[in-house]
C-alpha cells in the first residue's frame, strides 16, 4: 500500500496520543484523542497499542510523531540537529516494520547549551510548508514545555525551551500557592499586570510569593490569583522568547486556550502575534513527510 493512498497519523506524546485517519488528499477522516500516552504503556506494550490504534482507524501505515520516538517509547529515533528542514526529517525516519515509521525529534547545541524537542517539529514546519508563517520567522510554542524558535530559509534554525507549563502545574498541585490556583485563567487586568511585571523585571521567585502575601494582606483579590500567577510565569517565559532579536510578526502555535493567553501577553508586551491551531499546523507537516516517503 502506497503511502499516497491514505495513512493514519499519530502525535503520541509523554501523557496523551491523538490518532487520525486521512484519506490520498491528506484530509482527515476520523480521529480519536486519549490518554494513552508513553508512560502508561509497558515497555513490551507498544505493539498492542498500535493494533488497537488500527483497530479503531483502519489497517493503513502509520506515521508516529512525538515521544513516542523517545528511548521510553516505542523504538528511539535520534534527533536531527539543526538547521532541521521536512527532508531532514524524512532522511532519519525510524522504521518499526514495514509501514510503520516514526519522525525523529530535532536538537539543538550552541551558545554554551543544549536543547531537544518532540513532535513540535512537525506542527513548526507543517506551518511553515503550509505557507501559515514566515520561513525566517519566530515562533512561540506553549504547552508544558514552550519552545521559541526561529526560522531560517523554511528550516528551524535555533530555538529555547521554557518550562512554563509545567512550572504552573508544579505551583497548582504541590505549592504553598495550590489554594489560590484551583481556578480558571482569565486574560484580565490582573494577567496583564503581571505580564508587563515580569516582562520587565526578573525577579519570578519573590513575585510569586508575593501573591500570596498580596491576597493575605487584601491588596489583591482571591479570585485574580490564578490569572496574576499565570501572568508572572508567562510574563517570564516571554522576556526570554523577546530577548530574540527580531521584528517580525511573531507566530504563536498550538493548542487554543494556550496560545490566546500568550498572544495576549504578547500584546501587552508591545509586539504582534498571530494565533495558528497546532492541529492543522501537525496535519500539514505529517502529509508533507508521507508525500515525501512515497517520492
Amino acid at each position: 500500500m502506497r503511502w499516497a493512498e491514505g495513512f493514519i497519523a499519530v502525535d503520541w506524546g509523554t501523557s496523551n496520543r491523538r490518532a487520525y485517519r486521512l484519506d490520498s488528499s491528506g484530509r482527515c477522516e476520523d480521529e480519536f484523542e486519549d490518554h494513552q500516552g508513553v508512560l502508561t504503556i509497558p515497555a513490551d506494550g507498544f505493539s498492542d497499542a498500535v493494533a488497537e490504534i488500527r483497530q479503531r482507524l483502519g489497517d493503513r501505515p502509520l506515521l508516529l510523531a512525538g515521544m513516542i520516538g523517545s528511548n521510553r517509547g516505542w523504538k528511539e529515533a535520534p534527533y536531527v540537529p539543526c538547521p532541521a528542514g521536512i527532508d531532514d526529517l524524512v532522511a532519519k525516519l525510524v522504521w518499526v516494520g514495514d509501514r510503520e515509521a516514526i519522525v525523529p525529534g530535532v536538537s539543538y547545541v550552541g551558545q554554551g547549551r543544549g536543547d531537544v524537542m518532540r513532535g513540535e517539529e512537525v506542527q513548526l514546519l507543517g506551518a511553515v510548508a503550509a505557507g501559515m508563517i514566515d520561513p525566517m520567522g519566530l515562533v512561540c510554542h506553549p504547552g508544558t514545555h514552550n519552545k521559541w524558535a526561529t526560522l531560517s530559509q523554511g528550516k528551524i534554525h535555533r530555538f529555547r525551551t521554557v518550562m512554563t507549563g509545567e512550572l504552573f502545574n508544579l505551583l497548582k498541585e504541590h505549592s504553598i500557592l495550590s489554594d489560590l490556583l484551583q481556578g480558571e485563567v482569565d486574560v484580565n487586568d490582573a494577567f496583564r499586570q503581571a505580564v508587563r511585571h515580569s516582562i520587565d523585571n526578573a525577579t519570578l521567585p519573590a513575585d510569586l510569593f508575593g501573591l500570596r502575601a498580596g491576597v493575605l494582606l487584601g491588596q489583591m483579590k482571591k479570585e485574580d490569583a490564578v490569572s496574576f500567577a499565570s501572568g508572572l510565569l508567562i510574563g517570564a517565559d516571554i522576556r526570554i522568547g523577546l530577548s530574540i532579536p527580531t521584528s517580525v510578526q511573531i507566530a504563536v502555535l498550538g493548542r487554543p486556550e494556550l496560545t490566546r493567553l500568550y498572544a495576549a501577553a504578547i500584546g501587552a508586551a508591545g509586539r504582534d502575534a498571530v494565533e495558528l491551531d497546532g492541529e492543522k499546523c501537525f496535519l500539514a507537516g505529517i502529509n508533507e513527510i508521507a508525500k515525501r516517503i512515497d517520492a
